[in-house]
């Protein structure tokens, strides 16, 4: 009798071969998969335990009990280059700030609202100028520069989100994009400190705001861009020369010392045609002196830029050790500006609604946010470039794969992230029982503890005779 065989049953007889031979490899492989990693266990631990500290990797562990791996990482980074480290998205360090104050709603005396009433979030910044900038939420897209930070895929998707939810983005200190404030609902240009700061008065009149910026929550001072990492349109757009570097000026082109600064305003209000024109600061003990500086000059906001604040690829000195927080700063400037018009804008370390809502009860106008729309850019994307290669990568000008950014899903992620923020603060609202930011105030909040109670002038929780106003 002949004996025929199909293709299947003999494809059939291949794959039980096969499985039965990866079944025999897997008990085999066990043991000595268990023999190998008992061995390499066994002689490890041995060395840990018994070699001498000066020729055992375990030298590492006093050491990094004194300082952490960020410090070993940033000091091979220096041994490495013999440069400067250029550490993005600012400090790790945790700051005193809104942990141990708490929002405090009244439950009998006064009802929460209902679900359905409306919430006016609104600002108005720079209210005494002739065209003040009015924006739906308090939260406006921060200094983020073209060409020195962003590409240009990551700027107009954060413009389009900001004109999604209908508030405002500022330019940052890089070359001006001129698709940027077509796509933006409002717009805020930077007059900065490189050698394009001052603006063409084509460039200053598309926007809605000016803000002269002087430094930052991470930065100050000056500093350089090489000429091979601002290349491209952003180098045409900066009016560089090929080859030339991008050098960081003390003071935005025309201000040399501080005795220039009354024309060089005067010059500037007559170009700003009726906007607001802000002051961005850094955030420093030296603080009440510099907004003395800013009303004698008649500037119509400031921008306080606390030490939590990030910066693309600055020195990690000037992000750990310079400045004061932003908790710290709002205080102090609300108190000083209390008797003024000047609207008060603050930055640094935002990032929850309920951050975001008590900075504005104890007194700021708006506030800036950066590294959550930043990081909101590259929502659902992250698997074009990791894991050799972290998320920002998609939206650096510097960076190979910032082609690979899906502008219009950047764009929904950021306004997604703004508007939940906000629906998540006039929830906060309803139940305080306030229907408008202008309601909202320090008398709404209570401290946890006596420090914070002494800075802020809040009633501190273990006080009860306060309780009673």
């Amino acid at each position: 009798m002949q004996l025929i065989i199909t293709n299947s049953q003999f494809l059939l007889f291949l794959i039980t071969i096969l499985i039965s031979m990866l079944i025999a490899l897997i008990l085999l492989a066990k043991p000595l998969l268990r023999y190998i990693v008992t061995r390499v266990t066994n002689d490890a631990m041995a060395k840990l335990l018994s070699d001498d500290y000066d020729q055992n990797l375990a030298e590492l562990l006093p050491s990094l009990k004194r300082y952490s791996i960020l410090n070993l990482l940033e000091m091979s980074l220096r041994a490495e280059s013999g440069k400067i480290v250029g550490r993005p998205l600012g400090s790790p360090k945790h700051f005193f700030g809104y942990d141990n104050l708490m929002f405090s709603p009244r439950q009998m005396t006064k009802l929460s609202l209902p679900e359905n009433a409306q919430i006016d979030m609104s600002v108005t910044i720079g209210p005494n100028a002739k065209k003040p900038l009015t924006i739906k939420i308090p939260l406006m897209i921060g200094a983020m520069s073209y060409g020195s930070g962003l590409s240009e895929e990551a700027k107009l998707a954060l413009a389009k989100a900001a004109k999604a939810v209908q508030t405002a983005i500022c330019s940052g200190e890089g070359p001006f994009l001129p698709e940027e404030p077509k796509e933006a609902g409002k717009f805020i240009l930077q007059i900065c400190r490189w050698s394009w700061g001052l603006r063409t008065d084509q460039e200053i009149a598309s926007a809605n705001m000016l803000e002269v910026q002087m430094g930052q929550g991470a930065d100050l001072g000056t500093a350089r861009i090489a000429a091979e990492e601002l290349d491209g349109r952003a180098r045409i757009l900066g009016n560089l020369a090929p080859g030339e570097p991008a050098i960081a000026l003390p003071a935005p082109p025309g201000v040399k010392t501080p005795e220039d600064w009354p024309m060089f305003m005067s010059n500037l209000r007559q170009r700003a045609n009726g906007i607001p024109i802000a002051l961005k600061i850094m955030a420093t003990d030296r603080l009440e002196e510099e907004l003395a500086v800013a009303v004698d000059l008649g500037f119509d906001a400031v921008v306080i830029d606390g030490s939590q604040g990030g910066s693309h690829a600055t020195a990690p000195t000037k992000q750990d050790d310079f400045g004061i927080t932003s908790f710290h700063s709002l205080i102090r400037a609300r108190r000083y500006l209390k008797d003024t018009q000047i609207s008060l804008i603050v930055a640094g370390g935002y990032f929850t609604p309920g951050q975001c809502l008590k900075a504005l009860a104890l007194g700021a106008d708006a506030i800036y946010l950066g590294t959550v729309p930043l990081l909101a850019l590259v929502h659902n994307q992250i698997t074009k470039v990791t894991p050799w290669e972290p998320p920002t990568t998609l939206v650096y000008y510097t960076s190979p794969t910032k082609t690979l950014l899906d502008v219009d899903q950047a764009t929904l992620s950021v306004a997604n992230v703004l508007t939940s923020m906000v629906l998540e603060m006039e929830e906060a609202m309803r139940a305080l029982g306030k229907s408008s930011l202008n309601e909202l105030g320090p008398d709404d909040l209570v401290a946890l503890d006596p420090l914070t109670a002494d800075i802020t002038g809040v009633k501190l929780v273990s006080d009860p005779l306060n309780n009673q106003k």
